[in-house]
């Protein structure tokens, strides 16, 4: 067969029955649109994650009692433990807000401690670290900004302490959008202006972080942090990872899932659609059979239609996601991930495409797609030219 009289009918094919492929379009457009949506979303959180969680300390040890607060002899041990370096007293807390369904976290820190005023300077390249100290000042995430703001606190807040008294507080400068993963809802003031708005007695802390060079080294130093104290919980930057990770399969798998049940049923759909083929289109099989063609020459025609209309929606699928995540940064879908109780999310989603994403959802879809016009299209084609135009 010339390959222009192949083209001529493909195309013609096409317009002939563009009614029936505009609504098989539309609706794979929703189904892909909305999986890779989603894809996208989690593959760029992750990928922002775990590039901020690098910037992170080694180790986290917290108290795992009610009594949340920590002595100076927690930190004497854990200082005495070969390969332990840069070790940091930290205050968190939450602070509640008049409105008690809002809430923020209180992470004091001492800025004069080597990691910490480098973890600021990663934040602000020209942070004067004596001008933050020299009043009462705060640095804020831009969604506790927001919040402030739309209660008429724009330059400060006045904390009630536990005391009963109240504290006014400065706003220094406002993270960076990107480090709302982790800070979405964070308030970074002086270690004892924190101790005093949490109710801290001089000297306690909720958390010390520290980081061990030497990988290798990490599972001895937490045996000898368990086998020290009997009342921590002692968490890795690996650990963090993990969880990210086991949270996200599960959420993706979970859509995934739905996403092959809505795949399925549509493909059900389509192949009993294909299955009682209209007359008009058996009448053209049947009229390319009696013009010399070959089973296999129409099955080549149907499969090129097919695969064209399916080309056509998996690529409007995710332009349509790649726009709607990475453009207007995945309203209503990124709650999925980050809830919607307590502070908006305010967040820049980095573009992070994995390829091997896409072609596992090509595939899924790809593939049943062509299988449920293909096999109805066959049966019609092996029957003869006069049974097919009747």
């Amino acid at each position: 067969m010339r390959s222009s009289s192949f083209l001529y009918f493909l195309t013609l094919m096409l317009f002939k029955q563009k009614s029936k492929h505009i609504g098989s379009i539309v609706i794979s457009i929703v189904l892909i649109s909305l999986i890779s949506s989603l894809f996208f979303l989690s593959s760029s959180i992750k990928s922002s994650l775990k590039d901020t969680i690098k910037e992170q300390p080694d180790f986290v040890v917290s108290k795992s009692t009610i009594d949340k607060v920590m002595d100076s002899e927690y930190i004497d041990k854990i200082a005495s433990i070969r390969g332990v370096e840069s070790i940091n007293a930290r205050v968190y807390g939450r602070y509640y807000f008049n409105n008690k369904g809002k809430s923020a976290l209180i992470v004091g820190i001492d800025p004069f401690e080597e990691s910490n005023a480098k973890y600021l300077r990663v934040l602000f390249n020209d942070i004067d670290i004596e001008k933050f100290l020299s009043k009462d000042y705060m640095i804020v995430s831009s969604s506790v900004d927001n919040y402030l703001k739309s209660h008429f606190f724009k330059d400060s807040y006045t904390f009630k302490l536990p005391s009963g008294d109240f504290k006014r507080v400065g706003i220094y400068r406002v993270l960076p959008t990107k480090t709302n993963l982790i800070a979405n809802d964070m308030i970074i003031l002086p270690i004892d202006i924190a101790r005093e708005i949490l109710g801290i007695d001089d000297d306690g802390v909720t958390s010390i972080s520290f980081d061990v060079a030497n990988d290798a080294e990490w599972s001895n130093v937490k045996s000898l942090l368990y086998g020290s104290f009997i009342d921590i919980n002692v968490v890795d930057k690996k650990e963090i990872i993990s969880y990210y990770d086991e949270m996200f399969a599960y959420k993706q798998g979970l859509f995934l899932l739905l996403y092959i049940i809505s795949l399925v049923t549509f493909m059900m759909i389509l192949y009993q659609r294909y299955s009682s083929v209209y007359s008009v289109e058996k009448r053209d099989i049947g009229i390319l059979r009696a013009l010399g063609w070959s089973i296999k020459d129409i099955l080549r025609l149907k499969l090129s239609e097919s695969f064209i209309v399916a080309m056509s929606s998996f690529i409007i699928g995710v332009v349509i996601a790649y726009i709607y995540v990475f453009i207007f940064d995945a309203p209503l879908l990124k709650y999925i991930f980050f809830g919607m109780d307590n502070l908006s999310v305010e967040i820049e989603l980095k573009p992070y495409i994995d390829i091997g994403m896409l072609v596992s959802l090509w595939l899924i879809y790809t593939i049943p797609f062509i299988s449920a016009i293909i096999i109805p299209s066959w049966r019609v084609a092996t029957t003869s030219a006069k049974e097919a135009m009747k």
